[in-house]
């Protein structure tokens, strides 16, 4: 009898903590791994709560800096697409089996080249308002397809030759990157604002159907973009070999904007 009661006691005690745990704190039962990729003018900080977010739910989630980004000081003049491809790889390395590897804009030039060199290590390739290249196109081939862009404004774009460099303009930054968040997240975007390496928007990108082509892809359209334009996110998608396709209805800056949303979205597609 005093078994009986002790099983009963354990059985309640079991239930008790069961029932305490919150939703978030539910693992996953099968937990991915994550490698997230920022776009121009931008830094990791840009995914800190999508970050957040994911490894709430248990995966493995690693942001990439980019040179010349955040607190890199690599000089410009030394920058490339292939410098940034490497610094993914080189993330890419310390993970045990395949990953999501996610690109936002410039980034998607970038998650491209890593996955035609590294196919076999690529789950999915996500592009969040993405360049999305054929082989041999630049950065700055793609953009001047997009007649919608604002950056193709007057006197937006500042190029630096000198310094191998290209600036937006100050009072265009907000309705390029974050019109539509909040006035804190739009301090944080132009606190945290850096001048571009140029050179990576004319590197062109070599890919194969064998590599690049074998990876899966998903796409994540931005329906306010006011640097991707929807109208050259459509056009990149249908000649891009694009498996599912997903709308956020944010502008260019989602992991700012609607964190929560677009985190749902990466699970989505994790999931599927």
């Amino acid at each position: 009898m005093k078994k009986l009661r002790v099983i009963q006691l354990l059985v309640l005690v079991a239930m008790f903590i069961l029932s305490s745990c919150s939703s978030d704190d539910v693992q996953p039962a099968n937990p991915k791994n994550y490698v997230l990729v920022h776009g121009a003018w931008q830094a990791p900080y840009a995914w800190q709560a999508v970050k957040a977010n994911l490894e709430k739910q248990g995966n493995h989630v690693i942001v990439v800096e980019l040179p010349g980004h955040g607190a890199d000081q690599t000089p410009p003049t030394e920058i490339t697409l292939d410098k940034y491809k490497e610094k993914v790889m080189n993330a890419i390395s310390t993970v045990d089996g395949k990953v999501l590897l996610v690109g936002h804009s410039l980034g998607g030039m970038i998650i491209s080249s890593v996955a035609e060199s590294i196919p076999e290590k690529i789950e999915t390739l996500i592009y969040v308002a993405a360049y999305l290249p054929v082989s041999g196109l630049t950065l700055d081939s793609l953009a001047h397809m997009d007649p919608d862009s604002h950056l193709g404004g007057k006197d937006i774009l500042i190029f630096n030759t000198d310094t191998y460099t290209v600036d937006v303009k100050q009072d265009q930054i907000v309705d390029l990157f974050i019109q539509d968040g909040t006035p804190e997240v739009q301090n944080l975007v132009l606190n945290n604002y850096r001048t571009e390496p140029l050179i990576p928007f004319i590197n062109p990108v070599t890919l194969t159907g064998q590599n690049f082509g074998s990876v899966k892809k998903a796409y994540i359209k931005t329906l306010q973009d006011h640097v991707v334009s929807p109208y050259l996110q459509n056009k990149m998608i249908s000649t891009g070999n694009v498996k599912s396709v997903y709308e956020i209805n944010t502008g260019h800056s989602p992991f700012l904007s609607q964190p929560d949303n677009l985190s749902s979205l990466l699970t989505k597609i994790a999931n599927n």
